[in-house]
Order: C-alpha cells, then structure tokens, then sequence
C-alpha cells in the first residue's frame, strides 16, 4: 500500500512536514494565480484600459464560483483524510468516488445558473455600461466552461488530502503554460478580444480537469483495500455536506467580498475599476503562501486527528507560526520597494495614470499586513481539519461584515481608500475569533470516524 505521504504527515517532525507539504501546494496556487492573471495583463496590454476593467468585473464574479470549488474540495476532502490517516483504505476511496459524483452534478446546476443570472448581476453591481458588453461575453463563455473548472479544484483538493501536493503542481504549469500560449494567439494573433481570453480559459482548464481525472483514478488503484470501494456512500455525503459548507462559506468570504466592494469601486468610474482589478490580482498572488499554510494546516490536522495524534497538531500550529512570518516579511518588502514595475503589468503609469493610482495605493497598503492573513489561515485550518465549525463560520461571517459594511457605507463619503482599510481589519477579528476558538481545546475532541 503506497502511504510514504501519509507517514510524512503523521510521524515526521511536524514543521518539516508541513513546509514540504504545504510548498508544492504554494507553487501549484502561484501557478494558478499566473493562469488567472494571464487574462487580465494580455488583455491589458493588447486591447486596452476598458478590456481590463471588463475582465476585472467578471473575476470578482468568477471567483465567487472559483472559492465554492475550492471550499467543496477542501471540506469534503477532509473525511478522505482522516479515512487515510486511520488506514481505512475502502472508505477513503469511497470518499472520493462520493464526492467526485455530487461536484459534477452541483457545478453542471452552478454553470446552467451563472449563463442565466450573469448579465443581472454586473448590472447590479454598476458595472459602468462601457464595459458591459465585453463583460458579458466573457462570462457566458467562462460558465459554459465552468464543470471543468469545479472538477479540476476538486482532483486538486483531493490529491492534496492524499498527501501528493506535488501532483496538482504539476499539472498547473503545464495548465498555466497552456493558457498563456491560447491567450496570446487567439487574443494577439487571432484578434478575438475578451472573449479570446475566456475561450483560452476554458480549454486550458478542460484539459488539465481531465487529466487529472485520469491520473487520481491511477492513483487510487495503488491503493489496496480489502473488498470493493462504493461509488456513492449517502452516510459520506451528508458528512461532506456539513464539513464543505462551512469550508465553502470560509473560501468564499474573500470572493464575496471582493463582489460586492466591487459595487462600491464601480461608483468610481472604469480607470479606478481597472486599477483596482490590478491591485486585487496582486493580493491574490501574494496571499498564496498564507492560503495554503492554511489548507496545508487543515489536511495535517485531519489526518493526525485521524490517527489519534492531537499533540502534532498543536506542534505543527506553532511552527506554521514562523512559516507565516518569514512569508510576511518578503511580501512586505516585495510590495513597498517593487511596486512600480509589479503594477506597470497591468497598467501604464503614463496613459492610466488614475488605474495606476488606484492599484499602487491598493497593493502597498495591504502588502504591510499580509500576516494577518496567515495567522487567520492556519488557525482556521485547525478548525476546518477537525470538523469544529462553529466558532469558523462566525469568524469567516465577521471578517466579510466588517469589509462590506465599510466599502458600502464609508466610502462614499471618505472616499475609495477606506475600501483596503477595511480588509485587515476583517482579517485581524476573523484571527482573534479563531484563535479563542481553539483556545478552548474543542477541535482536538472531534473526529470524524
């Protein structure tokens, strides 16, 4: 039986498990960043200021759906963890089969709704009406592609809970590679604008979710059990349901929040859109490393829960503590010393001199608190990898109350600024509330099994 993996995360010392776990996890997500960036800077750069404001309106629409994929996968994943790291190999492989089956279906239903509502929903986030019509092409196309997108963030999420974090890394270079080759001629050399990018998209994304369909499968058939997995197990799925809701809900925040601050930049015309979109594209790249310390926290904790050892978890929490701060450190420096040339990406300084305001000013402000996130990630990756939902969803909830409430009220009346403000400040009470929630020792009385 191949578990070289799952004695790494369960008997290894566990900062080192969780560095060289969490590592190709960091550099897949930074892949993925550069894939979904690739639009924004080609389009940017090839067609102009309005085109990146149009693709910027549609990423804080698609990530909502982006953040629902990976939330699914990486709560649902949580019972395939615990299953491994308890050495029931029948149950995990049903695990996965149960999950794999309720994402294609759920994300056919989210894709048939995105082509229904999309048009709807940038009217009702003042989206401005210059860029409404490129805006639209691209979503209907990116939703008719959507199915491959959700399964390829579930296989990841998967992978990742068999301990192979290097796998996903693997397939989002060839992915990334894929899609920036497509951009660049159906939207350079075939001239085929927005929808170019969205097209590219679609079919960089199709190929690596059926590749990695194809490997997980492989995989799993490595794995020896005794007697036949069950493809679909309803006990699992309603276990899966109440551990991806939370993590949905988690995954989410960010997205949701960024949807409707949207409403509120939108009010301050297409130039702050596009540098705003600059600014946030940016704040995804750099938040990757505090992402998956968080998701890597999250699989650890499983799985040692899984195996009876709730002391690891604690060690590993206080060592993912370092981790986070060294990863602070660069991006601090990276985004107060480098940002000039790090936005001229995305936005001229010379001929969008208000997008490149608006990015600058977006990026250099939270580049100083990007810690803030970590500590929140990591700790709710305790929670999430333990089941212990409660004390997560209320801290999730208040961090995007706080970032709403204070785009939607303040700044009309202080102006676009008081939007970054607002963002860690949600990350510092979404922090505190978790951190006294596993202050009180309830996640390491939860197992799933």
């Amino acid at each position: 039986m191949s578990q070289d993996s799952k004695a790494n995360l369960t008997t290894q010392p566990p900062a080192r498990s969780l560095l060289f776990f969490a590592l190709p996890m960091i550099l897949g997500n930074l892949f993925q960043q550069f894939y979904n960036m690739a639009d924004s800077i080609i389009v940017g750069k090839l067609i102009g200021e309005d085109a990146l404001a149009a693709v910027g309106a549609s990423y804080s629409f698609t990530t909502v759906f982006i953040m629902i994929a990976i939330g699914g996968g990486i709560g649902a994943s949580v019972l395939t963890s615990q299953h491994l790291g308890a050495g029931h190999i029948k149950e995990m492989k049903s695990s996965v089969y149960t999950f794999l089956i309720t994402f294609a279906v759920f994300s056919t239903l989210l894709a048939l709704l995105g082509l229904l509502i999309n048009p709807t929903v940038l009217r009702l986030l003042k989206t401005p009406e210059n860029i409404m019509p490129e805006a639209v092409s691209y979503l209907q196309i990116y939703f008719a592609g959507l199915p491959f997108m959700f399964m390829y963030n579930i296989l990841s999420a998967d992978f990742n809970a068999l301990g192979k974090s290097k796998i996903p890394l693997y397939l989002l270079i060839f992915s990334s590679i894929l899609n920036i080759g497509l951009d660049l001629w159906l939207v350079g050399g075939m001239k085929l604008g927005v929808a170019g990018a969205a097209v590219a998209t679609v079919i960089a994304q199709g190929i690596a979710a059926v590749i990695s369909f194809v490997v997980l499968m492989k995989l799993l058939a490595s794995y020896k059990a005794e007697g036949k997995a069950r493809y679909f197990r309803g006990d699992m799925f309603v276990t899966g349901v109440k551990l991806a809701i939370p993590s949905i809900v988690q995954q989410s925040i960010v997205s949701i929040g960024m949807l409707l601050t949207q409403s509120a930049v939108n009010q301050f015309g297409s130039s702050a859109l596009a540098g705003y979109s600059a600014g946030t594209r940016l704040e995804s790249l750099c938040i990757v490393p505090m992402i998956a310390a968080g998701n890597a926290m999250s699989t650890f904790t499983a799985q040692n829960l899984g195996a009876g050892k709730p002391e690891r978890v604690r060690k590993g929490y206080h060592a993912a503590y370092g981790i986070i701060v060294c990863f602070g450190a660069v991006l601090i420096v990276i985004s107060q010393l480098f940002y000039k040339p790090i936005v001229s990406a995305f936005v001229d300084a010379d001929s969008s001199a208000v997008a490149f305001e608006t990015g600058t000013a977006y990026f250099r402000f939270v580049g100083l608190f990007f810690s803030f996130l970590g500590f929140k990630a990591i700790t709710d990756g305790i929670l999430r990898g333990s089941g212990d939902i409660r004390i997560y969803m209320l801290a999730n909830l208040t961090n995007l109350t706080i970032r709403v409430a204070v785009a939607q009220l303040c700044s009309p009346i202080w102006g676009i600024e008081l939007i970054w403000y607002a963002v860690p400040m949600g990350w510092a009470v979404n922090y505190l509330i978790s951190y006294l929630g596993y202050r009180t020792g309830n996640w390491q009385k939860r197992n799933l099994l």
